[in-house]
């Protein structure tokens, strides 16, 4: 629910009745884990999802009850463990089940709302009929794109969608303007580097790339960079650029262990060309980096879950944890 703040502040805002969906275990499979949730108006509105689309129905049936009725529903859609299909749902496309509270919202979920729309730590502790429910979110990754061209735009518009909390940096106040980035979370007219020095919050959630084409620009803020604990350094250029700057990195004092850590030229080889292309190819490899996953297609993969995050019912720890305080 709280990944659905920036959806969902408007409507409280504008007194509009809600009530959640919210997946409190998994067993054996399901498309998406525990705490994943919908949330639906009275007009039958839908915001999110608890699955890929399997039991989207039935739960948006449980939410609307629970809207109009103001109690709170729970129930387990999917399959039981003989195979049957439970009678209240349709079963998952995986062969597993979930089970589910839908639950009315109100204004006291707005801090935590709040503050996941930042980008900041969200926790909120519901009392649901005498059992508790607790949804946490951590801060959201942060993006540092240092440079405010073409590929920056392109780049800021994607890492926002894909969960990043992104700030654009660039000396030259005509490029780095809220209009260009309305995406970015902040927007930072000064020298790359020196910006870089202003953080001190900077962990291994955080990715810099540096698009700046000056290596007046590139030079000390690769060099500030690489000397960050930022789980993710990158640099865009040609090849050509790139040797070069290798060696006016070494030339500035930055070692072979620190340049390795480098990224560049940066971006997966997608094959695209355009901003957007490259913007892509840009968050694919940051997000394979924090993974620590090679980025071949799934189908090359071996047997086992298709993704780290996918759920199932050795999850369980993570069910009881969003179950009770």
């Amino acid at each position: 629910m709280l990944d659905l703040a920036a959806d969902l502040v408007p409507l409280l805002d504008a007194g509009v009745p809600l009530a959640a969906v919210t997946v409190t275990a998994v067993v054996r499979s399901a498309p998406r884990g525990v705490g994943a949730s919908l949330v639906v108006t009275r007009d039958a509105r839908v915001i999110g999802s608890i699955s890929g689309g399997c039991v989207e129905n039935d739960a948006v049936m449980l939410g609307l009850d629970a809207l109009r009725t103001g109690a709170v529903r729970r129930a387990r859609f999917g399959f039981t463990d003989d195979g049957t299909v439970t009678p209240i749902a349709a079963g998952l496309a995986c062969g597993g089940a979930v089970d589910v509270v839908a639950y009315p919202l109100d204004e006291s979920v707005r801090p935590a709302l709040d503050a996941a729309r930042e980008g900041r730590r969200a926790r909120v502790r519901l009392d649901l009929d005498g059992e508790p429910l607790v949804l946490e979110r951590v801060a959201a990754p942060r993006l540092i794109i240092l440079g405010a061209g073409e590929h920056a735009a392109a780049l800021c518009r994607l890492g926002a969608a894909a969960g990043f909390r992104v700030t654009v940096c660039d000396d030259w106040a005509l490029l780095a303007t809220r209009e260009r980035f309305p995406d970015a979370a902040e927007v930072v007219v000064a020298a790359p580097h020196d910006y870089l020095a202003t953080l001190d919050d900077a962990d291994e959630r955080t990715a810099v790339c540096v698009l700046t084409h000056d290596e007046r620009l590139d030079v000390p803020a690769l060099r500030a960079a690489l000397r960050m604990p930022v789980g993710f350094v990158g640099a865009m250029g040609a090849r050509a650029t790139v040797a070069r700057r290798a060696q006016l990195l070494r030339h500035a004092g930055v070692t072979d262990a620190e340049l390795a850590r480098l990224h560049s030229p940066l971006g997966l080889d997608l094959g695209g060309a355009s901003p957007e292309e490259t913007a892509l190819s840009v968050v694919a490899e940051i997000v394979a980096s924090r993974h620590a996953a090679d980025a071949r297609p799934l189908r090359e993969g071996s047997a086992g879950r298709l993704h780290r995050g996918e759920a199932s019912s050795t999850d369980a720890a993570a069910s009881c944890a969003a179950r009770s305080a």
